[in-house]
């Protein structure tokens, strides 16, 4: 079994890092696309030296499929949309997410690489994590101070997508401390990670924070009797761990306040709990019974809701928001799919699910095992009862495709024994030198590595 430095090693002299970055990259705004760049100009290298590799690669297939789901929702609403500048560039930016998603499935093809990758993957949340643990202790990361009510880790205050964010990548964390250090490190893990979760205050980090316990307990119980002992070992450990918070941590007990309120039975305590998104909601359910079949258009939502909000709205008149500019999407991915992009939108998405679904079913038991930890992130960002960052967004919706490439991939990944060629478009990829020639030499030598 291979330590998990001389993987992270391995994925870093590899092609395997063009998309790693985009992960690693992250944290700092629009710095992820340049992981993007990379990858796309890889794949589009490759696609004019060898004009085959789409039919050499069963997961780009696949992923061409899903995405044109995705994209194809939101060009169809683009006709009618109420700010169609704005739709149409947004369709236009979706178009990098093919080529991100190809590069994905032309080199992930061998198991070798894709455990080196989600190595890779949980390394980058080991130093989240540990930023955010000093962070909690000392009121300082590297990113600076934190905010009043949440840590933020490296993501710095201004950008609070830190818990979500790391709520649903923690499966790789939680997989590569399972495989190299058994059970004991899979539970190490799960308390290192819950702290920060609980302690980044979104109670939509929570919930997926959650559903991945969820996923590893069924994983390793395998029977009813012994996931329900898991559960409620799972629940004890919450519970330990959120009473400390509680007692310790004033901005873990502002936020616990703020839930608390929907306990008080009114409309007005339940708002407030959600921090007003049942507003949203309210005139997004305006929004849908207006524009029914294609939606106001994707991103458009923002310019479309001072039309269906009322005067007193709390996002049209708080200074925070921007008086008279509403919300900028509907915090929920079905509401957002509706309003966005219509019943049209929806029947596009629901087609996506069920071929991902139908994919996953006939790919076998040893694919869904490569495949778990990208399946249950993918699983806990999707849920549909939970709160949601926007999927069509520049940040939001780039990691979406970036997991759903990785999951094509992992899903028709070959599982090649150590030193062995990889089949297929490896020898495509050496050729191509992807990206640009960039990597020709790591291709060349990566045969050497051990698994």
């Amino acid at each position: 079994m291979t330590f998990p430095m001389e993987s992270l090693k391995s994925a870093l002299r590899s092609p395997l890092l063009p998309y790693w970055l985009v992960v690693a990259l992250l944290p700092f705004g629009r710095s992820s696309e340049f992981g993007t760049f990379l990858c796309a100009a890889g794949a589009l290298v490759l696609l004019v030296r060898t004009p085959h590799a789409l039919r050499g690669a069963p997961g780009a297939q696949l992923l061409s499929c899903l995405l044109g789901a995705y994209i194809g929702a939101a060009l169809v609403s683009c006709f009618g949309s109420l700010a169609p500048g704005k739709s149409w560039s947004t369709v236009a930016a979706l178009l990098r997410y093919l080529p991100l998603g190809w590069y994905a499935c032309f080199v992930i093809r061998g198991e070798r690489r894709l455990r080196a990758l989600y190595v890779a993957i949980a390394c980058v949340l080991a130093w989240w994590v540990l930023d955010a643990w000093m962070q909690a202790f000392t009121g300082w990361s590297l990113a600076g101070h934190a905010e009043a009510e949440r840590i933020s880790g490296i993501f710095g205050a201004r950008n609070l997508k830190f818990g979500p964010t790391l709520a649903v990548l923690s499966p790789f964390a939680l997989w590569a401390a399972r495989r190299h250090w058994g059970f004991a490190g899979l539970v190490i893990a799960f308390l290192l990670v819950l702290g920060p979760v609980l302690l980044a205050g979104s109670r939509a980090a929570w919930l997926c924070y959650g559903l991945v316990a969820l996923g590893f307990a069924w994983r390793e119980a395998r029977s009813w009797r012994r996931f329900a002992l898991y559960c409620g070992l799972g629940v004890l450990a919450l519970a330990l761990a959120g009473g400390v918070a509680w007692r310790t941590s004033t901005r873990f007990d502002a936020r616990m306040q703020r839930t608390l309120d929907a306990l008080h039975g009114t409309p007005q305590g339940m708002d407030e709990a959600l921090t007003g998104r049942l507003e949203i909601w309210h005139d997004s359910v305006k929004m849908i019974a207006a524009h029914p079949v294609g939606g106001v258009g994707v991103r458009a939502f923002r310019y479309a809701y001072p039309q269906f909000a009322p005067a007193n709205d709390h996002f049209m008149v708080a200074e925070s928001c921007g008086v008279g500019e509403g919300a900028c999407h509907a915090h929920q991915v079905v509401l957002e799919v509706l309003t966005e992009t219509g019943g049209i939108g929806l029947v596009l998405w629901l087609a996506g699910v069920v071929l991902a679904w139908r994919a996953w079913r006939r790919a076998g038991a040893a694919a869904r095992e490569r495949a778990f930890p990208a399946t249950l992130a993918l699983g806990v960002m999707l849920f549909p009862l939970n709160t949601h960052l926007a999927f069509y967004s520049a940040w939001w919706g780039l990691l979406f495709a970036w997991l759903l490439g990785l999951w094509c991939s992992a899903v028709f990944a070959a599982g090649i024994p150590a030193g062995r060629a990889e089949p297929g478009i490896h020898a495509d990829v050496t050729k191509a030198g992807v990206p640009a020639g960039l990597f020709t030499k790591a291709l060349s030598s990566e045969s050497r590595d051990a698994a």
